[in-house]
Formats: structure tokens, C-alpha cells, sequence
């Protein structure tokens, strides 16, 4: 249900005095509290931290990164990677699609170009 249409509702029960002037008041702060302030799932916020990794890379950092953020040894991606390429091609479509869209780990500092090591 779109949150103008919830409004309207909560509005026209107020003006019936269904609600009361507080109670109004509270449904509407709840309703416009969930509009914007939902947290994204522990799977979703995990995602928007996968980076390639900078420093354990062999091709393009795919399973450096997938392993800095699962905890999982990288070797061992690496290993699902070549048995999914075995399946069918689907593991180098996966990696080549994730070293597409996944973007690149941020410079250390002082390593950019230009300045000092």
C-alpha cells in the first residue's frame, strides 16, 4: 500500500473520530517512521561491502574480496570458481560478471599516483 493512500486512510478515520487527535498523531509518525528508516537485511548490507581486493588478487580480485568479506580462505573460492567453470561454464560467467559489477577495493593511502609510497 503507498504511503499516500495509508495517510488518507489514518485522515479519514480521524475525521470520523475513530481516532483521537493522539492517537492520529502516533499512527502517522509510525507510518511515516517506516517510510524511509527500514535497515536493509544483514545479506544486503553485506553485499554493498564487497570490494575486489587490491591485495589478493590472481586475475581480478573477485575471490580476494569475496574472502576478506566471508571469513572463507580465498583459495577455497577459488576452488568453487573452477568447479562451477567445470559445471557448465557458470562459474567463469559468475566471475566475470561479479568483476564487472563489483567495484575495486579504495587505494591505500599513499599509494595513489603521484605521491610518495
Amino acid at each position: 500500500m503507498a504511503l499516500s493512500d495509508e495517510l488518507g486512510k489514518l485522515a479519514d478515520m480521524h475525521q470520523r473520530g475513530t481516532l483521537s487527535d493522539e492517537e492520529f498523531a502516533r499512527a502517522k509518525a509510525r507510518v511515516l517512521g517506516q517510510a524511509g528508516t527500514e535497515a536493509p537485511s544483514p545479506v544486503i548490507a553485506g553485499l554493498n561491502r564487497l570490494q575486489r581486493s587490491r591485495g589478493d588478487r590472481w586475475i581480478g580480485g573477485v575471490c580476494g574480496g569475496i574472502a576478506e568479506l566471508t571469513g572463507v580462505a580465498a583459495w577455497l573460492w577459488r576452488l568453487m570458481f573452477v568447479l562451477l567453470l567445470l559445471c557448465g561454464g557458470t562459474g567463469i560467467v559468475a566471475y566475470v560478471l561479479l568483476w564487472i559489477f563489483v567495484p575495486d577495493a579504495p587505494l591505500p593511502l599513499g599509494t595513489g599516483h603521484g605521491e610518495p609510497a
